[in-house]
């Protein structure tokens, strides 16, 4: 009978150990499944996720892009 009791408390602890990190880390194992999802999905396209309209570089006249123009009093020292 100790043994049958033992063997109920061992599982009972593996299932509560299970469940907590399932709760503590949801948000992580989320994401990770999702992603084994999409690579086990064979219709899956990686290339039909991509943002044409997301700007990938940084603007080369960053005043100029934020719709702050450059004062004209502006010294410029020559050489």
């Amino acid at each position: 009978m100790a043994a049958l009791t033992t063997a109920l408390i061992a599982i009972a602890a593996v299932a509560l150990g299970w469940c907590t990190i399932e709760i503590a880390c949801k948000p992580c194992l989320e994401k990770g499944r999702e992603a084994i999802d999409r690579n086990l999905n064979p219709d899956y396209d990686p290339d039909d996720n991509t943002d044409t309209t997301a700007t990938l570089h940084a603007p080369l006249n960053p005043d100029k892009a934020e719709g702050v123009a450059a004062s004209s009093s502006t010294v410029t020292k020559t050489v």
